[in-house]
C-alpha cells in the first residue's frame, strides 16, 4: 500500500460505528482504509439495547432483518418499585406511526459488528486491516497521515480525511487536541449475566427494567438466551469486594432468593463518565461515537448515539466527495454535537439521577408522575419519541 494514495477515507475503529462507516462509504463509491486494533472483533458484552430510529436506519442497509433475527424484541420497558411489584410501563406501540420498528431490540452488538464485518468484506469496496493499532496522526492541506503498528511494524498511510471511531480512550481525539470536558459519576457498575429466569419469579417484568430497590438500584435486562444485572457495590463496599463472588451472590440473592447459587456467566465492573467534545471536526479529522461523546448507559443511547454520528457524517462526507465544498462538514457538529449534548447526554443523566435517587417519598413521586405518562396516549408518544431518539434525529435534520 502506497503512503501517497490519498483518495480514501481513513476510519480509525472497528465497532459499530466505525464499521457503519465503512459499510456506507462504501456503497458511496468512496474508498476507504478501516484500522482496527484488535486481531478480531470483540465478544464481550457491551451496548445491547437499539431503539427504533437506529433500526429504521439499519433497516435501510439492508442489516437490521438479521439483527432482528438474533435478538429479542422488546414492545415494552418499565421503570419499577421491586418491593411492592409497582411499575410505569412504556409501550413502545405509541410510536408505531412514528418508526418502522416500534419496539426497542435486545441484542449483544458484538452480532451487529459480525454482521456488519461480514456485509463489508463480501462488497470489498475498501480496505480492513484488523491487528492494526493507530498510533499518530498527523494533518497536512490536502490529506491526513496516520501512522499504525502491525505485527510489530510501523506503517504510513495517508487519506483525504480521518474518522475517529476509535472509543473513548480515542488516539484520534487525543492526537488532535480535542477538548474532551465532562464529569465521572461517583458510582461503578458491576455487570453481571446469568441464564436465571427472573421473567418467570418477577410478575410483569418487561425485558427491559430499571428498579428501585430499598436503599439502592439495579437493572434487568434480557437478552435471547440471559439477562444483564446492572448492580452497585454497597454501601461502604469497595469494587474489589463488591465483585467478590459472594457479593455477587447476595445481590442477586437480593433480587430473587433462590436456595442454590446462581450461575454468574460474566462480571465486571466499569465507572460511568459524561463527557463530550467542543467541536466534532478538526481539520480533516471528525470523530463519532463514544470519542466524540461518552455518557451513562441508563437509557441505552450511548452506541445508538454513535451509529446515528456515522450515518450523518458519511451523507455529508459524501456531499463534501462529490464536490461540494468541505466547509459542509461543520454542519455536522451543528447537527450532531447538541442532539448529543441534550438528548443523549442530558437524558442519560436525568435517567440515572432518577434511579439513583434514595428519598421513598420522591421516589413515589416520580413513579407517580411516570404513570401519568405512560397512561396518557399523547403525553406517552411525546416521551416515547424523545426516549427512544426520534425526537432527537427529527430535530438535528432540521439544522442547516
Amino acid at each position: 500500500m502506497s503512503s501517497t494514495d490519498r483518495n480514501r477515507v481513513i476510519i480509525a475503529g472497528a465497532g459499530p460505528v466505525g464499521l457503519v462507516a465503512a459499510l456506507l462509504l462504501g456503497r458511496r463509491n468512496i474508498p476507504f482504509l478501516l484500522l482496527e486494533a484488535e486481531e478480531q472483533l470483540a465478544e464481550d458484552l457491551r451496548a445491547s439495547t437499539f431503539h427504533p430510529p437506529t433500526l429504521d436506519l439499519l433497516d435501510d442497509q439492508g442489516i437490521a432483518a438479521p439483527l432482528i433475527a438474533m435478538g429479542l424484541i422488546s414492545p415494552t420497558w418499565q421503570i419499577r418499585m421491586h418491593e411492592t411489584g409497582e411499575r410505569a410501563v412504556f409501550d413502545l406501540a405509541a410510536i408505531a406511526a412514528d418508526t418502522r420498528h416500534p419496539y426497542r431490540l435486545q441484542c449483544e452488538q458484538s452480532k451487529l459488528c459480525r454482521l456488519l464485518l461480514d456485509q463489508v468484506l463480501a462488497e470489498a469496496r475498501g480496505e480492513v486491516r484488523m491487528g492494526a493499532r493507530v498510533e499518530a496522526i498527523a494533518q497536512h492541506a490536502d490529506s491526513v497521515t496516520v501512522t499504525f503498528r502491525e505485527k510489530g511494524e510501523s506503517i504510513s498511510v495517508a487519506g483525504r480525511y480521518l474518522i475517529g471511531a476509535d472509543g473513548s480512550r480515542s488516539v484520534a481525539r487525543r492526537g488532535l487536541g480535542f477538548v474532551f470536558e465532562g464529569k465521572t459519576y461517583p458510582e461503578t457498575t458491576i455487570l453481571g449475566t446469568t441464564r436465571f429466569p427472573f421473567e418467570e419469579h418477577l410478575p410483569g417484568l418487561s425485558n427491559v427494567n430499571y428498579v428501585w430497590k430499598a436503599k439502592g438500584t439495579f437493572s434487568l435486562l434480557r437478552l435471547p438466551d440471559l439477562w444483564r444485572c446492572s448492580l452497585y457495590p454497597d454501601e461502604g463496599e469497595s469494587i474489589e469486594d463488591g465483585l467478590r463472588p459472594e457479593s455477587i451472590q447476595r445481590k442477586l440473592q437480593a433480587i430473587v432468593p433462590r436456595d442454590t447459587d446462581y450461575e454468574v456467566l460474566e462480571t465486571r465492573a466499569y465507572r460511568i463518565h459524561m463527557r463530550i467534545v467542543d467541536s466534532y471536526r478538526a481539520g480533516r479529522v471528525l470523530l463519532a461515537g463514544d470519542a466524540a461523546h461518552v455518557n451513562s448507559p441508563s437509557g441505552g443511547m450511548g452506541m445508538n448515539g454513535g451509529i446515528h454520528d456515522a450515518f450523518e457524517l458519511v451523507d455529508t462526507l459524501a456531499q463534501v466527495w462529490h464536490g461540494t465544498d468541505d466547509a459542509i462538514l461543520d454542519r455536522y457538529t451543528r447537527r450532531r454535537r447538541p442532539v448529543a449534548e441534550a438528548e443523549i447526554l442530558g437524558q442519560s443523566d436525568r435517567n440515572r439521577a432518577r434511579m439513583q435517587e434514595r428519598d421513598i417519598a420522591r421516589r413515589r413521586e416520580m413513579l407517580a408522575d411516570l404513570r401519568r405518562i405512560a397512561d396518557d396516549p399523547v403525553a406517552c408518544r411525546e416521551h416515547l419519541l424523545k426516549s427512544s431518539m426520534i425526537a432527537g434525529l427529527r430535530q438535528a435534520a432540521t439544522i442547516a
